[in-house]
Parts: C-alpha cells; sequence; structure tokens
C-alpha cells in the first residue's frame, strides 16, 4: 500500500493547479492583495517592525490658505497632534513638526518613518532643505515613506519638519474631474517608525514579476507555465506566521530568474527613462505645482542617490525655474545630478503647451525661453522634443522643432484618439515645408507606465513599425500631479532588464540615447506628412472664451511692442537721450503668455481657480504692455515729429502689407472728419499707407473716387429666395451698399444676400440666411471642459431672434444694432458693421451668456462649391475635408483654426475671419465658426459671463491661393496706431521701416536680439518672416530708414548662420520656399 505525500511537499502530485490554471492565477493575485487576507498573505512579510509610540507630532495651521517658505513656518506656534487628527480645509498648508526617536532593539537596522497625511506632503531638514516628496493616499502613487537612517542607533533622536498640503495627487475634485469641494478635510492616517524585511520584500517584487508573465504571457508558453509553477510554488513555501519560510521562496524565485537570465538574440529592446509629467496648471492652482514640482524632484533624488543607474528626465523649464528660485539648495543637488547625467532635460520649452492655438511666434518663443534657460543653467540644450499630453500638433512643429535645436519628437497622446487609430509608432513626421523629424509614440500608450510585465509585453504587441526597428521607449512614473518613479517600479524593471520569455529585454536609459540609437538602427521607416490631429478634446478650441481672447491679445500686443521698441532703438531723439530696450519686462510678459499657453490652461481644461490666476497675468501683459507700448511711441514721437507745419494724424501701420483704404476711430483731435461715430468718437479714412511704415493723413482726408456707404429701410417683398422652414418670416430689409458690396439683411439681424457688384455674383446660398446663430446640445460622453462630440451637430436649434435699428447711417461707415434674446438666460448685442473702404462685413459682438451644457455657433450657408475649407494654422494654412467620406473625414467635425477660414471655388471665395476665435466646423458649404460653450467641469462657472469679440465675412476674387485672405486676416487683428493727439509735421512725408516686394511673405516679428552684438551706434536686430502661402522665390527686403551694415540668416535661438545676400539696389535678398519660416539677424544704424 503506497505511503500518503507529506502535506508540506509542495511538489507532491496532488498539486492541481495545472488543471485549474484560472482558479490558481486567482489564488496568486489573492496572496498580494489589499484589504481583504491582507493579514495572512505576502503582504505580513513586508514590515519586520513598527513602532508607533516612537514619533511625536505637533502642528503648525498655516492661516488663510497661505503656501509659506520654511522660514516662515518656523516662526509659527505648533501645537501637539496626533494620528486620526483631521486637516482641511480643501488647499490649507499645515507644518508639522516631527520628533522620532530609535527604539532600544533597533540598534543598527535602516529605520524609515511612515507618515501618510492622505495628501501630499515634502519632508524638511531642520535647516531648511527639502528632502523628499510624500504622496498619501492609496493606490500605485502612494509614497508615505522616508528614510532616517541607514544605520540606527538605540535611542538616537531625529527631528524634521513635513509640509502637508491639503489636496491630492489630482486636487480637491475626489478622484474625477468635477469642480474641486471646498471643504475637503484629510485624516492623518499613518506616523510611526518602522523597519522594512528586506527578504520580504524583495520575494514580493520578484513575485510580481512572475504573476505578470503568468497573465501577460501566452498561457501555453513555457515561460508563462513555468512562471505559473513558480509562483504557485511561492505561495505554498509561505506561512504568514513562519518568516523563515522567505529564504526558501526566496531560492525558489532567483532559481527561476537565474535559469532565464540569458536571452541569447535580443528580439527587441526597450529603454525605459523615469519620467515626471506635472500638469503646470489643472485640478489645482499654479502655486500648488510648483509644490508639486519640489516633492517630485526631491524624490527622484532619492532615487538617483540609491540607484546609479537609475535615469531620470523631466521637461518644461518653467518647472526648473520656479524650483531654483524657491527651493535654491534643492536645484544645486538638481545641477549635480544633471552632471553626471542621471537628470536630463528634455522638451526645450518653457511649458509642455497646447499646440493648436498659440501663434506661430509663440511656439517659437517656447522653445527660445525653454531652450536658453537649460543651456544658462545646464550647459545643454535639449535634442528632445518632448510633448506626451498635448491636445494634438500644430504641421509646422517640425520646422520650428528643427529652427530650435532639437533633432526628435516623442509623444503619445494620439493613442487616446476615440474614431481612428494612429498607424504608426516610429515614423518620420513631415511638416508643412517639408522639414521631418524622427517621431516616436510610445507604444506603451502612456507616459505613466509602472514597469510591469504587461507593460513591456503591450509595448512590444502595439509597436505598429517593427519591420523597421526594434526599439520601443518606456516612459515610467507616476504623472499628471505628479511623483515620478517609485522604488518598486525601478526593483522590477531590475528584474526585468533580461529575462528568457519575455518578448523584449529592458534596460535604463534617458530620451537621448534611446533616440540616438534609433536613428542609427531604423530602416525604411514611413512619412506623415501634415499636422497631427488628435481625435478628442476637440472641445478646448472653444472652452474658456476669455482666455482665448485674452491670448490672442496679448501675442499681438507683445508683437507691437517688441517692433515699436525696435525702431526707438534706432531713433535717438533729439535731445540725445537714449531708449533702452526693455528686455527684462518683455521677457516677464513673454514668460507670462507662455505659461498661460500650458495644454491645459489655454485649452480650457482647468479648474476656476487657474483661470483667476491666468486672468491675473493676462491684465498684468495688458497693463505693461501697453505701458511699453506707449514708451516707446512716446520716444518715436520725440525722435520723429517736429514741431512745425500743418497739422495731421499719424498712422502707423506695423502690417507687412500696405492699408489701401481703411478706416479708423479717434477719440479727439479729428476736426474735419466726415462722420462721427455714435459713440462721439471721429471716423477717418485712410489709404496708401505703406507697409511697415509710419504716414500722415488729414482727419478729412477721402478715398480716392469715395463712394459713400448707404443704407434703407424697406418692406420685404416676397420672393422665392428664401424658402427655409426654420426661419422666420421675412417681414423688412435693410439694404446697405458701397462701392464692392450690396448687403441685404432682414428685420432679425440675419443676411439674406451678400451680392458682390464688382463680380456680379451672391456669396449667400439661395434661399438661406447667413449669421444665424445656433445652439446645440454639448453633453460629452466623459471630458465635459475637453470634448465636444460628433452627434452633438444632430441636436441643434436656432437661437432666439434679434431686432434692429440703424445707429450709424454713412457715409463712411453704416453700423446696425441687433439685440437678441437667444435664450430666456442669454442675449446677443451685435452691431453689423460696413464700411466705404471694403466689401467686408464685420460683426462686433457682445454675449452675456448663462448656460448649462449648450454650444452656441454662428453659421454661414455659401454660395461655393468645394471639397476641402482653409484654415489658418501657424506660419501658414492647413486644409480639410468638408465632406464625411470616410472616418478620418468624419473625426475632423470639429477643428481648429486661428484668424481666418476661407471656402473657395476656382476664381471666387469668402473666408471668416475672427480676433479671438479658433474653434470651426465647416460641412459642404455651411461655415460654422464656434463661439462658447458652458462646460460645468473641471470649473463649474467655465464660460459664464460677458464676451466680447469680432467676426467679419470677407468675399474675395480669386480661389484662395491668389486672393488676399492672409492680409485682410492679419489687419483685422492688427489695427493701424493712430497717434492719439494732432501733431505738427514739416511736410506730409512718411517713413518706411522696411518693404516687401512679396505680398505672400509675412514679417510677423521685429524684436531686439536675445544677446545683442555690442558694436557703437548699431543695434543688433531679428525679423522673422514666413511663407504663407506655399509659394517659392526671393523676396526684396529692404530697410530705406536703416542702413544694414551685417545681414546673416539666424535660427530661432538667434544662432548666427549664413550671410544673407545683397541686390544691386541694397536690397537683402530672402531666399524662400513654401511655407518656411525665415529669421534674419540684421547689425543696423539709422540712416
Amino acid at each position: 500500500m503506497a505511503s500518503r505525500a507529506p502535506v508540506d511537499d509542495v511538489g507532491s502530485a496532488n498539486n492541481g493547479m495545472l488543471k485549474h490554471r484560472n482558479i490558481t492565477v486567482e489564488r496568486l493575485e489573492k496572496y498580494v492583495q489589499s484589504g481583504q487576507f491582507d493579514d495572512v498573505n505576502m503582504r505580513t512579510f513586508l514590515w519586520s517592525k513598527k513602532r508607533a509610540d516612537a514619533v511625536k507630532l505637533s502642528v503648525y495651521a498655516v492661516p488663510d490658505l497661505k503656501r509659506i517658505p520654511f522660514e516662515e513656518a518656523m516662526k509659527g506656534t505648533f501645537v501637539e497632534t496626533r494620528v486620526g487628527e483631521m486637516f482641511g480645509p480643501s488647499w490649507a498648508t499645515f507644518w508639522f513638526k516631527v520628533t522620532a526617536t530609535i527604539p532600544a532593539d533597533w540598534d543598527g537596522d535602516e529605520v524609515l518613518l511612515l507618515f501618510d497625511p492622505d495628501c501630499e506632503g515634502m519632508v524638511w531638514s531642520t535647516d531648511g532643505h527639502p528632502l523628499q516628496g510624500l504622496t498619501g493616499e492609496g493606490g500605485g502613487a502612494r509614497h508615505v515613506d522616508y528614510r532616517l537612517t541607514k544605520t540606527a542607533k538605540a535611542g538616537e533622536v531625529f527631528e524634521l519638519f513635513i509640509e502637508t498640503a491639503c489636496n491630492g495627487l489630482f486636487g480637491n475634485a475626489g478622484g474625477g474631474i468635477f469642480p474641486p469641494s471646498p471643504n475637503n478635510y484629510y485624516r492623518l492616517k499613518t506616523a510611526e517608525l518602522a523597519v522594512q524585511n528586506k527578504l520580504g520584500h524583495h520575494v514580493w517584487y520578484d513575485f510580481e514579476i512572475l504573476l505578470g508573465m503568468v497573465k501577460e504571457l501566452p498561457w501555453d508558453s513555457q515561460a508563462g507555465c513555468d512562471a505559473l509553477y513558480t509562483a504557485n510554488k511561492i505561495v505554498n513555501i509561505l506561512r504568514h506566521d513562519q518568516p523563515e519560510t522567505l529564504v526558501e521562496a526566496h531560492k525558489v524565485a532567483r532559481q527561476f530568474f537565474a535559469a532565464r537570465s540569458n536571452m541569447g538574440m535580443v528580439d527587441h529592446e526597450i529603454i525605459a527613462v523615469g519620467n515626471c509629467h506635472i500638469d503646470t496648471a489643472w485640478l489645482w492652482p499654479f502655486d500648488e505645482t510648483k509644490r508639486k514640482a519640489a516633492r517630485s524632484f526631491a524624490t527622484q533624488i532619492t532615487l538617483a542617490d540609491e540607484f546609479p543607474d537609475y535615469k531620470f528626465t523631466h521637461s518644461q523649464a518653467q518647472q526648473w525655474e520656479w524650483v531654483e528660485g524657491l527651493y535654491p539648495s534643492l536645484f544645486e543637488r538638481i545641477k549635480e545630478k544633471v552632471k553626471n547625467g542621471q537628470f536630463a532635460p528634455v522638451g526645450g520649452t518653457w511649458v509642455e503647451m497646447d499646440c493648436n492655438m498659440p501663434s506661430g511666434e509663440a511656439l517659437c518663443r517656447q522653445f527660445l525661453y525653454g531652450q536658453r534657460f537649460f543651456e544658462s543653467r545646464f550647459g545643454q540644450r535639449c535634442k528632445v522634443f518632448w510633448l506626451p499630453d498635448t491636445f494634438g500638433y500644430s504641421a509646422q512643429l517640425p520646422q520650428i522643432v528643427h529652427l530650435s535645436g532639437l533633432k526628435y519628437f516623442f509623444t503619445q497622446k494620439l493613442s487616446w484618439n476615440n474614431i481612428n487609430r494612429f498607424p504608426n509608432t516610429t515614423f518620420m513626421w513631415t511638416g508643412l515645408d517639408g522639414t521631418s523629424v524622427l517621431t516616436h509614440f510610445s507604444p506603451a500608450d502612456t507616459y505613466g507606465a509602472q514597469v510591469t510585465v504587461r507593460d513591456v509585453a503591450y509595448s512590444v504587441r502595439n509597436n505598429k513599425d517593427k519591420e523597421y526597428t526594434n526599439r520601443s521607449l518606456l516612459c515610467y512614473g507616476n504623472g499628471d500631479g505628479g511623483g515620478g518613479p517609485l522604488k518598486a517600479m525601478i526593483e522590477r524593471l531590475n528584474r526585468l532588464k533580461s529575462v528568457e520569455g519575455l518578448p523584449a529585454k529592458v534596460r535604463f536609459g534617458s530620451a537621448n540615447e534611446f533616440f540616438e540609437e534609433l536613428e542609427a538602427t531604423s530602416r525604411d521607416l514611413v512619412s506623415w506628412k501634415g499636422e497631427l490631429y488628435f481625435e478628442l478634446h476637440r472641445g478646448t478650441y472653444t472652452s474658456q472664451a476669455r482666455n482665448k481672447r485674452y491670448n490672442r491679445k496679448s501675442e499681438y500686443l507683445l508683437r507691437e511692442v517688441e517692433f515699436l521698441s525696435s525702431l526707438a532703438c534706432l531713433t535717438p531723439h533729439s535731445g540725445g537721450s537714449k531708449y533702452v530696450n526693455p528686455k527684462a519686462e518683455l521677457d516677464r510678459l513673454w514668460k507670462l503668455v507662455l505659461l498661460n499657453q500650458f495644454h491645459d490652461v489655454l485649452p480650457g481644461s482647468s479648474i476656476e481657480m487657474v483661470y483667476s490666476d491666468a486672468i491675473k497675468f493676462y491684465e498684468d501683459v495688458e497693463k505693461t504692455g501697453n505701458k511699453l507700448r506707449q514708451d516707446a511711441l512716446d520716444h518715436l514721437q520725440k525722435a520723429l515729429f517736429s514741431a512745425t507745419g500743418k497739422s495731421a494724424i499719424s498712422i502707423l501701420n506695423t502690417t507687412s502689407w500696405p492699408i489701401r483704404q481703411g478706416v479708423i476711430e479717434l477719440n479727439a483731435g479729428a476736426a474735419g472728419s466726415l462722420q462721427q461715430a455714435a459713440d462721439g468718437k471721429a471716423l477717418v479714412m485712410i489709404d496708401n499707407v505703406p507697409s511697415m511704415s509710419l504716414a500722415y493723413v488729414n482727419p478729412g482726408n477721402q478715398f480716392a473716387g469715395f463712394v459713400p456707404v448707404t443704407v434703407t429701410e424697406a418692406v420685404y417683398e416676397t420672393t422665392s429666395d428664401v424658402v427655409d422652414p426654420d426661419y422666420e418670416k421675412i417681414e423688412k430689409v435693410y439694404e446697405i451698399i458701397n462701392a464692392y458690396v450690396v448687403v441685404r439683411i432682414d428685420q432679425n439681424g440675419r443676411l439674406i444676400s451678400i451680392f458682390d457688384r464688382k463680380e456680379q455674383r451672391e456669396c449667400i446660398a439661395p434661399g438661406k440666411r447667413a449669421n444665424v446663430f445656433r445652439l446645440y446640445e454639448d453633453i460629452p460622453l466623459y471630458w465635459d471642459a475637453w470634448d465636444v462630440e460628433v452627434y452633438h451637430l444632430e441636436k441643434g436649434w436656432n437661437a432666439g431672434i434679434g431686432v434692429i435699428t440703424i445707429e450709424e447711417a454713412g457715409p463712411v461707415r453704416v453700423v446696425l444694432k441687433v439685440v437678441h434674446a437667444i435664450t430666456k438666460n442669454s442675449t446677443v448685442e451685435q452691431r453689423i458693421i460696413l464700411t466705404a473702404a471694403s466689401s467686408r462685413i464685420d460683426f462686433d459682438t457682445t454675449v452675456k451668456w448663462d448656460e448649462n451644457r449648450v454650444f452656441l455657433k454662428v453659421e454661414f450657408p455659401l454660395n461655393v462649391l468645394c471639397d476641402y475649407a482653409t484654415y489658418e494654422s501657424q506660419f501658414g494654412y492647413i486644409q480639410r475635408p468638408t465632406h464625411y467620406n470616410n472616418s478620418w473625414d468624419m473625426a475632423r467635425f470639429e477643428v481648429c483654426g486661428h484668424k481666418y477660414a476661407d471656402l473657395s471655388e476656382a476664381g471666387y471665395g469668402v473666408a471668416i475671419i475672427n480676433d479671438s476665435k479658433y474653434g470651426y466646423a465647416c460641412r459642404g458649404n455651411v461655415m460654422r465658426l464656434s463661439l462658447l460653450r458652458s462646460a460645468k467641469a473641471p470649473d463649474l462657472h467655465a464660460d459664464i459671463g460677458t464676451h466680447t469679440f469680432k467676426y467679419a465675412i470677407y468675399p474675395h476674387k480669386h480661389s484662395f491661393l491668389e486672393s488676399d485672405v492672409v492680409r485682410e486676416a492679419y489687419q483685422f487683428n492688427v489695427s493701424p496706431i493712430a497717434h492719439p493727439s494732432l501733431v505738427s509735421f514739416d511736410t506730409m512725408k512718411g517713413i518706411e521701416f522696411f518693404s516687401l516686394d512679396k505680398t505672400n511673405v509675412v514679417v510677423d516679428t521685429v524684436k531686439v536680439a536675445e544677446d545683442p552684438r555690442s558694436k557703437e551706434d548699431l543695434t543688433d536686430i531679428v525679423i522673422r518672416l514666413y511663407e504663407a502661402y506655399g509659394g517659392r522665390g526671393t523676396l526684396h527686403l529692404k530697410t530705406p530708414f536703416f542702413a544694414v551694415e551685417e545681414a546673416n540668416f539666424c535660427n530661432v535661438l538667434e544662432d548666427i548662420e549664413a550671410p544673407v545676400e545683397h541686390g544691386a539696389d541694397g536690397a537683402l535678398l530672402v531666399p524662400f520656399k513654401p511655407f518656411k519660416v525665415i529669421s534674419l539677424r540684421l547689425l543696423v544704424r539709422k540712416l
């Protein structure tokens, strides 16, 4: 009779594992879970000693939700406290004084302080040095241990301080994207000393890898089966009440990994990069990000000290600068880690910006300020453009990246697409101008990987370009709210380095190392041309409209300040005083604008507190920028204007095109003008103002062949033209006529007709009305402020109709005032404007808005047929289909554009122009401009209030490529500067500062160089131009007011490159190709 096998024989024939695989796998999962059974599973082996009575606590509550420096906190009154007490409310700060005494029987142990405030915290030394960040709460981001000493001495006393912030990793929204609660309180859960069971932790990390292999490898793979057997064997060996069983369990695990340590030929290689994505503002305010950055950096330095192979990367120069200014001792430690190669700046930009809405120049400034910071602090420029979380990528980025000294691009965001799956992982991304940049999308589809077997297996399985390369990048570390990698991730990575049976070999590395190896080893990579459109978060083109308006206005205000400052530097006035370029203030203002272009601020997806700060920043830019602008104008006035002669009005045109005809408003000093506006301002006609020049006009100036603009009111004669049953019956029509168009408007402010008198054609679709306000139900699937879904276009209705009155009746300008009660809560007051100068009809609009998840758009059905519409983007345009032929076309039902969108056919077209909007929805012949949304999360009051903005409809001869739409849109946003008072001049001759002979080349920027060369009586300026239509040629750029002593091409960083050739007439000869961005660096002297 056979004897029974002993019950402790783990190799027993009674082991039924292979017959019940799913049950066994679940058994393994339960053996490491928290909660149920954690008093008898592997968690019992993690700690060998704990003592709460060895820790004494006192606390100082900082008043008024202030965030204060260490020195100020030390002046506070600390009172005794204990574990279990509640601290709050939301956003409050508490400073804990911790006194820990090593117990007598802990001599020689490595002792940790476990401190869990259920929120975020920073450990400080008693002399004011930040040591390490802490993250309470649950989940994989939890990190509440701080090592007091490697080798304890019995009775030794440690003192330190812990600054806690009453917010979680994701603010105070309770784990979602909802508006933060103002009354969250956090319970101090733990404050105790502890000694790790190091062998227990080793077995734990081994077991995590084994379990991962079981779950992620094919069920019938030998490696997966061996891992299942080994993990189950470890469970059978361990007994929670017998710590000595860890020795045998560890031996079994080590045997498994030793047997599989030789992978032989590596099919795939993954370089793992530690990173810490910190949203510069999102569900928390900017000021909390400053502390998040410090907490995260301090934690990563601790890890780098412990693991010499560990490498960490971080982007966003703004966050580095915050740490430098607020935590100088921490920054010195950071510099040491950069020097030894463990920390690597990446990205090259000031913040991780939105890439849809900032202007081309603003994108350049992101790189200019970012690269200059990293180079000045660490002696290096970034090579990798790192932007893992932005909501789409402009088609001009490859060129701007190249011009900013970077070679590579990394993201993963398009993995979030909700309609189409992006087809590539590693490819050459080719921009508008043909510049290509080596691009990699992490196939793990995250920048917050946890370094698990799943991360490895999925990275290989999801890599779509394994035919061309066998390398992938894995970005690991807790992100969004900061924190970064944890020790457990590095332990897992060390075990995953080389395990036979896994689909890839994994190793530590940097982003630079990854891309350099990728560039050297990849082959025949495919190319993707044009924008990287993100098929999600389309509502961000419209949310937080006030913020977006400030963005556009700030960009152009700083453009004017720099242009005028450059001129002022070149023009010492008769008193001999020299104008000094206000570089420090310009830098400060630009950094505020760039900060507000962060990818959760400008898009409108942050909490209300963020926008309170952002508006203050913009108000600072507006106030200070206008003062700097006036200072430069005052200097120019003294330098250029004489005090004798006849009176005139000075007109400064800062754009690249002449002003053929226009109408300006003056508050005073325009006696003799042909018309006064309804508000009392004088309307003055200007014409033939050269590009980038100062000209003078008389208040009573008239255009050559001036034709007054007129308006008449009449009873509408019924025709069959307007038949749409959705519209109110037309009873009255207002007809406005100038030299270019006849505009007919119904009694409710809707366009019935725009008839081009010169081209003899109608612009509005037959039977339709334009300038129609439409409301759409705007309930996305989840991401409230972020998303508008395709189905919103199925559920729309006409807004309430308006009542019209004539406010101005010519001869220079006609204004019709229309008041719409669009809903019971919201109104639109609009002025429809046609001047004698143009065919452009302007709509000056004020909206009082109080809605709940409703989207307001204005639509224009046009008498134009084209399969695509043309939208301005940075330094060029994008053409997108007006049909939904396939899923890729349909996905672009809402798109981003800047100052214009155009629908043209051969010989004719119509453009919609705006001064502060970015969202468009064009289908068929209907162009829609997105005006306002009313999301309720994460800002409960988003967009509620009063909004002012302008848009226009501009009919034009020729198709878009032969049109002047770029000029019209630019000058709609950049008005000529009319001097506010009468000035006397010796002559009426103007001053032309720059002249261009090509209308498709735009001078976007004129500025003093960042590091101007010091040469007597010379000014070092930078001019940035771009080709706007897709043409090529040679620009003749003249500087009639200045002598150019030296001219060179340069890049965005203003590094001097090849010399610029001069023509026989002294003009600078600047070759250009389609959509090229060209920077010139000139040493100039006033003639």
